[in-house]
């Protein structure tokens, strides 16, 4: 009798987990609770720390999310996610990075623009939030806009004031993935820099934006490096072995150290646009053919990251690695200023990425279902784009279905574009509608969008962008 009953109280305490409820009592209502404790009164919240922040509550909690959505009673994991708490009379904004959670307080520009709370959530299957065992069939956009849905459920009865999604390039793509699937869950949605690569075998774009990006004196630097890599490739790939050795880096993955020798080289010019200024070109050696085998080194390293493709750099990435490969497609360029001779692979392919015991299988549908959705039926959307940014060559459009959604280019900007880096026009309009679908404009930005201001003033510390530096072909 006493093992039924407890299997009877584990099975209801799996229930309860498992239901998404929001704040409960009704102290919790009146708000008369404090923050912390009510959010972890909701099932399935657990604390892993708060850390101080004037002016905020900054909790890192773990939530209980299903690994299957589609049958949630086949086991769960540990989600983890941070909530920077202003004050429940504020707006929400909902950001993911598409990667792992920053523990370190930080606000995005959404937040900081309609000066409210923000939740975080790390995306599944990235330590530690990855199910054990790990059925990576389970990793895909719906099984992860799921866990957003999950969350924002569990929260919306304490936060209860309009909700934005946010997050850049991965992070971009998975808020626009998330409105796709649960198009009634949030009031409006900022995608930074989000890559939207529809038909995965034509990469034409890419091809189009390297040939005129920059200026030409900065492309003829930068290919002359890339070019003169391939060219010394056996001296410096001496210096890569003794580097791999001296940090214990391993190509299992990959293959071989040829292998990832190549693919750091051809991440050059890519990585360079992706994360620098046309400003910062004199940093390019200017003469390539005359320079060291030392001064084309720390110029690739410095850009590309010669670790990157090591079994050590690639680990951390492993689940973005398999959706590049399963839905998210991957971008392979030309190198028309380099001669076969001297490229081996070309730009490999995802699976090269990922470890062979793990299957893989590409769904070619899964991204043009997005873009068709996004074409015909955004609403209260704004994608930011950056006009040096590779990423951005494939962009998210909008069509005559679409309501009140917009694609504006932040010019001469990377892969961080922002609403603050568009032209004055379009930084007022976007920040209007940002307001708005916020819920807090006030009336002289509804009579005047060029009146919209950020309601929240800039912090260096909290306002910090966390950019992920340690790939190039990630978005």
């Amino acid at each position: 009798m006493r093992k039924a009953l407890r299997w009877l109280l584990a099975l209801t305490v799996l229930i309860g987990t498992l239901g998404t409820a929001g704040a409960a009592t009704a102290a919790d209502a009146a708000g008369t609770t404090d923050i912390k404790e009510r959010l972890l009164s909701i099932p399935g919240m657990s604390l892993v720390e708060e850390k101080p922040y004037t002016g905020y509550r900054f909790f890192v909690l773990n939530y209980t999310q299903p690994v299957d959505h589609r049958k949630p009673s086949k086991g769960t994991f540990q989600q983890r996610i941070t909530v920077l708490h202003k004050d429940v009379a504020r707006p929400t904004v909902f950001f993911t990075s598409g990667y792992n959670v920053s523990t370190t307080p930080r606000r995005s520009e959404p937040t900081q623009i309609v000066d409210g709370n923000q939740v975080s959530l790390e995306y599944r299957f990235f330590t530690p939030s990855r199910p054990q065992p790990a059925d990576w069939t389970k990793l895909d956009i719906w099984q992860a806009a799921s866990d957003q849905h999950r969350v924002f459920k569990a929260l919306k009865g304490l936060y209860g004031k309009k909700w934005i999604s946010t997050g850049g390039s991965k992070g971009g793509m998975t808020a626009t993935y998330y409105e796709r699937f649960y198009p009634r869950d949030m009031d409006g949605v900022v995608a930074y820099v989000a890559p939207n690569d529809v038909v995965n075998k034509e990469d034409s774009a890419y091809d189009r934006f390297f040939a005129g990006v920059g200026t030409k004196e900065c492309r003829d630097r930068l290919n002359a490096v890339q070019r003169e890599a391939l060219v010394r490739r056996e001296p410096l790939e001496k210096k890569y072995a003794a580097f791999a050795q001296d940090n214990g880096l391993t190509f299992t993955t990959i293959g071989s150290l040829d292998k990832a020798y190549e693919a750091t080289v051809l991440d050059y010019v890519w990585g360079f646009w992706q994360y620098s200024l046309l400003s910062d070109c004199d940093q390019i050696p200017a003469d390539a053919k005359n320079a060291t085998d030392d001064e084309i080194w720390e110029s690739v390293d410095t850009i590309s990251g010669f670790s990157a493709y090591a079994d050590q750099g690639l680990t951390t990435y492993t689940p973005y690695y398999y959706q590049a490969g399963t839905q998210l497609g991957a971008p392979t360029i030309r190198f028309p200023h380099i001669e076969k001779q001297y490229i081996r692979y070309g730009y490999q392919p995802p699976r090269n990425f990922v470890p062979r015991d793990i299957p893989m299988k590409f769904q070619p549908s899964a991204m043009r279902d997005i873009d068709t959705w996004v074409r015909h039926n955004a609403r209260h959307m704004l994608f930011v784009n950056g006009q040096n940014d590779p990423w951005s060559a494939e962009p998210f459009r909008v069509g005559k279905g679409a309501k009140d959604s917009y694609v504006m280019t932040a010019p001469g900007m990377n892969h961080g574009a922002n609403v603050a880096g568009l032209v004055p026009e379009q930084k007022a309009l976007a920040t209007a509608r940002i307001l708005d679908w916020a819920g807090v404009a006030s009336g002289a930005v509804q009579a005047d969008p060029q009146a919209a201001k950020p309601l929240a003033k800039f912090d260096a510390k909290l306002d910090k962008r966390d950019v992920q530096r340690e790939m190039t072909l990630r978005p």
